[in-house]
């Protein structure tokens, strides 16, 4: 009963397992040498490096090449958001 159990129901079930994952790494490998995923599925390019400042109505820290910028008073301020920017209020 139990060789049966094996022969017939567990053979099997590891048999397509086994060719699952073979078939699924060979189509993937094909996958990643066709080129470049769409340009939707992408991130946006953020420059990085430079200054970081500090966001005056948050407190996160910024960099001043990602940021959104206000001159008040003569004064630049560094925003991390545009809901930031639209919160700071000039005293």
């Amino acid at each position: 009963m139990i060789r049966l159990f094996f022969r017939f129901i567990v053979l099997p079930v590891l048999l397509f397992w086994l060719m699952r994952a073979i078939l699924r790494s060979i189509f993937e490998g094909f996958r990643s040498t066709l080129g470049p995923r769409s340009a939707a599925r992408q991130p946006p390019a953020v420059r990085s490096g430079g200054e970081l400042k500090k966001d005056p109505v948050c407190g996160t820290y910024v960099s001043t090449a990602a940021s959104i910028t206000r001159t008040v008073n003569g004064e630049v301020l560094y925003f991390c958001s545009k809901e930031c920017s639209d919160k700071y209020r000039v005293a």
